[in-house]
């Protein structure tokens, strides 16, 4: 199944009062980034996860992708900020792609972010 939404204008406004919202609560002196992030499965085989790649339309055009029920691929993650585009973080032990838990993303974010600073 195929999940299609069309974006309005009012998401554009949405989202805009709730960056301005979140703007207007920071105290004075805060030094703050804010980073937009996901990560994403790529898969080795080259087929599309449906999950991180919608497709955005008017109309539903009722595609099937098939692809393998457990083919290789990995867990990448990357965020975007006003300073620039973070390194991308791969989600792997020993080599191999693993699924994306709570343990996992707060030891990336350890790791990510209290590293560099």
């Amino acid at each position: 199944m195929v999940v299609v939404q069309e974006r309005t204008q009012q998401d554009w406004i949405n989202r805009v009062e709730a960056c301005q919202h979140l703007i207007e609560r920071l105290p004075e002196d805060a030094v703050v980034f804010f980073f937009f992030s996901d990560e994403a499965h790529f898969h080795i085989s080259g087929c599309v996860n449906k999950q991180n790649m919608p497709y955005w339309s008017g109309a539903n055009p009722r595609e099937i992708h098939q692809r393998p029920l457990h083919s290789d691929r990995v867990t990448v993650w990357c965020a975007i900020s006003r300073i620039g585009i973070t390194v991308p973080y791969f989600f792997d032990e020993d080599d191999h792609a693993v699924t994306v838990n709570s343990e996992r993303y707060v030891a990336m974010n350890q790791e990510f972010f209290c590293a560099s600073s």
